[in-house]
């Protein structure tokens, strides 16, 4: 399947498209693309939000916008290799068989995979500013960020185990 249309269906069942991932075969030049592709649009959903903000204090957009790439695109995916070894490790703790690149994937999907409202939020922030709607949209993104992820982490460890 298209990549679109993988995260169209976790919407509707995270775990069977990470299982369908997995029999792919552990590819890890696809779970780093994944996870910077995500970080990528996190980066793209802050910019609205760092207009706003620039044009209200009255200062310079591209330092705040230097720093949010570097965030980003640099430290961000190297914090999200740690969290999902530490999320691997979570699962051996509960009896999961998974492997370390089952957890990486799941996690990275995950985050691929809600991007969507990743954006949505940033649009939110940009247009709105902070407040309840801001609030609403960033709890639906959290919520459904978490499911993803849970989902395909358990569908990770199952697949493993079979």
């Amino acid at each position: 399947m298209t990549l679109s249309r993988e995260i169209l269906a976790t919407y509707r069942g995270p775990g069977a498209v990470v299982r369908r991932l997995l029999r792919q075969g552990p590819r890890e030049d696809r779970a780093l693309m994944f996870v910077m592709a995500a970080c990528g649009l996190f980066f793209v959903a802050q910019m609205p939000q760092l207009a706003r903000q620039a044009h209200l204090a009255g200062t310079e957009l591209n330092p705040m916008l230097g720093a949010s790439l570097l965030a980003w695109l640099v430290i961000a995916p190297l914090l999200f290799y740690v969290l999902a070894f530490l999320s691997h490790l979570a699962a051996r703790l509960f009896g999961g068989k998974g492997s370390g690149y089952g957890a990486r994937l799941a996690l990275f999907w995950a985050l691929l995979a809600a991007t969507p409202l990743v954006l949505l939020n940033g649009l939110v922030a940009g247009l709105v500013g902070t407040g309840p709607q801001l609030t609403i949209v960033g709890l639906l993104w959290f919520a459904v960020f978490v499911w993803f992820w849970l989902g395909g982490l358990v569908a990770s460890q199952k697949a493993a185990a079979e």
